[in-house]
C-alpha cells in the first residue's frame, strides 16, 4: 500500500510510471538516452468522479495512457503522473 498523501479529485487519477525497459527482448542494452516515456503505470489513487463520469479504474490497477498524458509531479522523491480517467486508454 502507498503512503502518498495525495487524494485525486473529481475524475482525475495518480499513476505511478513503471520503469522503462533496460534491455530489449534480443537482450541488447538501451542507453538512457534512448528510452521511451513508459506508457504504463500502476493506479495509486484514485478520485470520487463527477455526475457525468463514474470511475471505472480502481487503486492497483495496472493502466496504459497515452504518450502526452497527465502532468509529471514529484513526491518524496518519487515520479508520478496525474491525469483525467479520459486520458487512460486500457486497464491491463
Amino acid at each position: 500500500m502507498s503512503k502518498v498523501k495525495i487524494k485525486p479529485l473529481a475524475d482525475r487519477v495518480l499513476v505511478e510510471p513503471q520503469e522503462a525497459e533496460m534491455k530489449t527482448a534480443s537482450g541488447i542494452y538501451i542507453p538512457d538516452t534512448a528510452k521511451e516515456k513508459p506508457l504504463k503505470g500502476k493506479v495509486i489513487a484514485v478520485g470520487g468522479g463527477t455526475k457525468d463520469e463514474k470511475m471505472e479504474v480502481a487503486v492497483n490497477d495496472i493502466v496504459l495512457y497515452g504518450k502526452y498524458a497527465g502532468t509529471e509531479l514529484s513526491i518524496e522523491g518519487k515520479d508520478y503522473l496525474i491525469m483525467r480517467q479520459s486520458d487512460i486508454l486500457a486497464i491491463v
